[in-house]
């Protein structure tokens, strides 16, 4: 039966999607007699933790009385924006805590666990783990490594082209990879481009999904290039943030949303050091083929999402993942899927040496 009530939390957590920001997804159910009494999840950021709002619904401490808690993570034993869920458990006379994950984030890591155990209450830990850590891969990957989770996204035709050339906005998938990757753009808190895809595409890079917390647009512009332009989308657009990355000093000014941050060695692991230095937990990366193979050679990336629309461009058309790089070895790809998205496929993979970080 663990595992069915976990299932449960692992449902109720589901409902703070694109909400909770920077926490985690988080759900509870409480058990007594071999019967659910209350269950509850975080639904926003700051607000209260799955534990207090799953207690919450129980109507009387009688029922709470030797019940057994189910929580997906492990609960919190620190003040934060809210008080400790471990002593709450404790005050309320659950019995037994069994909890999907222990929580990576250093401030919790195991403390909670701890503390229950020492005030008498009996714990158990990984029912259902896979699941849970599925939940929150990229949390765990960013508390794991103190490194944003990255997803390499791409649109090809089938000779492997993204473009007629550097200049050309060209569309090469259709209108239900439009749709979904809209909506994929707000499962992660950051937007990556280099400066040519501004230059020539001119993106608003938006997602459809609705959150308080849009992710934020983020330029990797060395050379300063579009510093300059302010007919640009991003910075007459300020419905999510933007920042900049360059190696250029720029006194230009610029709209309130829009961040400039310049950095004397701009590589692939610096930029990823500073954007975990701001709490950014996860990026997509949309291009172009210069970005996306700096990111390749860096080894510095978990994740290949490839739509593959049933056409060729040929000629000297723009080849994904190009540069002047020579490549020295062939990345193989792991837990690979397939996905029909319109008259297009969706091909997503792991990074193997990704498969055992998490």
């Amino acid at each position: 039966m663990h595992n069915e009530y976990m299932r449960l939390a692992i449902a109720e957590a589901k409902k703070g999607r694109h909400h909770t920001f920077t926490n985690p997804l988080v759900g509870a159910v409480i058990v007594k007699d071999q019967r659910i009494i209350a269950k509850g999840a975080h639904l926003v950021y700051g607000q209260q933790h799955a534990e207090r709002n799953a207690i919450a619904q129980c109507h009387s401490s009688e029922d709470l009385f030797n019940s057994t808690l189910y929580v997906t993570l492990e609960p919190c034993n620190h003040q934060g924006k809210q008080p400790p869920c471990t002593q709450l458990i404790i005050d309320s006379g659950i019995k037994k805590v069994v909890i999907g994950q222990l929580d990576p984030n250093p401030i919790v890591a195991g403390q909670g666990k701890r503390y229950l155990e020492e005030q008498g209450i009996e714990v158990m830990v990984g029912v259902e783990e896979s699941a849970v850590r599925h939940l929150n891969a990229h949390y765990n990957f960013y508390h794991q490594h103190q490194l944003p989770y990255v997803a390499l996204k791409q649109a090809i035709t089938l000779d492997g082209r993204i473009a007629v050339d550097h200049q050309i906005r060209s569309t090469i998938t259709g209108s239900a990879v439009w749709q979904k990757v809209h909506q994929e753009r707000g499962d992660y808190q950051g937007i990556l481009v280099g400066s040519q895809t501004v230059l020539t595409d001119d993106p608003t890079l938006l997602t459809t999904t609705k959150s308080p917390f849009p992710p934020i647009r983020m330029v990797v512009d060395r050379r300063g290039r579009v510093l300059s332009q302010t007919q640009l989308a991003l910075f007459s657009d300020a419905l999510a943030p933007v920042w900049i990355f360059t190696e250029q000093v720029s006194d230009r000014e610029r709209p309130p949303h829009v961040t400039v941050i310049t950095m004397d060695n701009l590589t692939i692991p610096n930029l990823l050091k500073e954007i975990a230095t701001r709490q950014v937990q996860s990026i997509y990366v949309e291009g172009g083929a210069a970005i996306h193979d700096a990111f390749l050679a860096s080894g510095l990336w978990q994740e290949s999402i490839t739509y593959l629309a049933p056409k060729f461009l040929g000629g000297n058309s723009l080849a994904s993942f190009a540069s002047p790089r020579t490549p020295i070895n062939m990345q193989q790809l792991d837990h690979v899927t397939m996905e029909a998205v319109g008259a297009d496929i969706c091909i997503r993979g792991r990074r193997r040496e990704a498969c055992s970080q998490d």
